[in-house]
This record gives structure tokens, sequence and C-alpha cells, in this order.
């Protein structure tokens, strides 16, 4: 996915983004189709409230989250053997409603040569999850990134979520989780070690 950043950002002196007029005038329109008054009180500073949130939500697209993989060290003590993270929340939103994906990952490799510091590959997945999204994407460019950068043995990503979109909405069913994988290298060529970190990561 192509990365977009508006390097015209403004903000104010207490250090808030400014919001374009037509942003919050868009934000006013759905307002209305939505069936209420966005000049009402409680809805005033809303338009502007809800601009800022999502550039939040979203900025991922400000980011290549490859660069959290560029500091990397040689094998210490010649250990070579699976690094797993797991349990890694996250939020997202889907590319589709634009609702929200609460969920967690779990991110293995096999390292050939080098190691990076376990918090970045949280902050990889941070990095593509904070854009609009769907989750069999999402799996796909976390293991990929690791995969291009690192150059390891196996990769395996597994992402479980929940989905606004079928919660609040449409077939309206709660507590239902979708369960994505990506698996690369020995992990999908071998099949002890895919049922190793498979295992080990809970399935």
């Amino acid at each position: 996915m192509a990365c977009g950043h508006d390097h015209d950002e403004a903000f104010d002196e207490n250090g808030k983004l400014i919001v374009p007029d037509e942003v919050q005038e868009a934000i006013r329109t759905l307002i209305r189709w939505s069936g209420d008054d966005p000049q009402r009180e409680g809805l005033l500073d809303t338009p502007a409230r809800v601009a800022r949130a999502w550039k939040e939500y979203c900025q991922g697209y400000g980011e290549d989250p490859a660069r959290h993989l560029s500091r990397q060290f040689e094998e210490v003590g010649g250990y070579n053997e699976l690094v797993l993270l797991k349990d890694i929340p996250f939020q997202s939103h889907c590319e589709h409603h634009m609702a929200p994906i609460t969920g967690k990952a779990a991110i293995a490799y096999l390292p050939r040569d080098r190691v990076v510091g376990i918090s970045k590959l949280a902050r990889v997945l941070h990095g593509f999850a904070q854009r609009l999204q769907i989750q069999e994407r999402l799996t796909a460019e976390v293991a990929q990134c690791i995969w291009d950068n690192l150059q390891p043995h196996g990769v395996a990503v597994v992402i479980e979520a929940q989905h606004g979109c079928m919660t609040g909405r449409g077939v309206k069913t709660p507590g239902v989780g979708m369960v994505t994988s990506r698996l690369l290298g020995s992990f999908l060529e071998d099949s002890r070690s895919r049922k190793e970190v498979l295992s080990l990561m809970g399935y």
C-alpha cells in the first residue's frame, strides 16, 4: 500500500492540528445525513475532533514500517533459534466500512544472521495497522516486511481480530474472531518447523 503524508499540516497555539474547513464540512454532512444536527451544542466541535482522531488512526500512512528494522544486531551468543512475540494488541479500521478492527498478533522469525529489538516487531505491526486495511493484507504486509528486511530462515505471522463491520452492522454477530496467517521460508516449507511455531503461538 502506498504511503501518503501531508507535509503542510498546521497547528494552533495549543499544538492542536488545524483541520481544513472542507474536511469539517464533510463530517457535518455525514452528521446531517445520519439524522442529527451538526449545529446543536454537543456536536459543534465534533467535526474537528473526528478529523483529528482519524488523522491519528491513520498515522501509518506517514511512515515506512520497514524503518523500524533498520537497526539490526548480529546473533547474540550464536543464538539462531526461534524469536516469537505474541499477544501483541493492535487496532485498525477496515477499508470497506471504516469500522474498527481490534485484535492481537503473534509474530515469529527464525534468524539467519541478525536480530532486532523485539519492540520493533510490534512497531512494524502498528505501522501497517494504522491505515485502512483488510486483515488478510495486514497479515501479509507484516510478514513480507520482516522477510525482506531481516532475510531470516522463516517468518510466521498470525492475526486474530474482531471486526466492527460484523459486530455493529450487517449480520450483527459480536464475539466472532477472524484468524489469518502468513508463513514464509522454513515455516512454510518444513512441517516440523511449522508445527512448532504455530504451537508456541497457541494455534
